[in-house]
């Protein structure tokens, strides 16, 4: 099978060692993003809400990467480090999806990448 590294300067650059998202088939996973300025790779400054906002923002730059949109993604993995922020969190993601939503998960975390609230990662499938 082959892999296609997905990679844009619109989003943040890998802080490790991966890729912002790999295509393989029609299938683009994204690896997870957490709110950071792709300007200057610090992180977001503002509540949950404008952290989670940066995040999809992000996501979205990548998906564009990919030749796809937020619309074509299937799951989302969102991670939070208080689950007393999930309706902030999902209020956010509801401006960014439209039905018929992704699947998705959410789960608590004890931290985040650079003191991160929220972190998101998903599965696109390409038309």
């Amino acid at each position: 099978m082959s892999r296609a590294i997905i990679s844009t300067d619109k989003a943040p650059a890998a802080i490790g060692p991966y890729s912002q998202a790999v295509r393989a088939g029609n299938t683009v996973y994204f690896s997870g993003q957490i709110p950071l300025d792709p300007a200057t790779g610090a992180l977001v400054e503002g509540d949950i809400s404008a952290q989670t906002r940066r995040v999809f923002d992000n996501l979205v730059a990548v998906a564009q990467a990919a030749g796809g949109s937020l619309g074509q993604i299937v799951r989302v993995g969102i991670y939070v480090t208080d689950l007393a922020n999930f309706a902030a969190v999902n209020a956010v993601m509801g401006e960014y999806f439209q039905q018929p939503y992704p699947a998705r998960s959410t789960i608590e975390v004890s931290g985040l990448p650079k003191g991160a609230q929220v972190e998101v990662d998903a599965v696109m499938v390409l038309d």
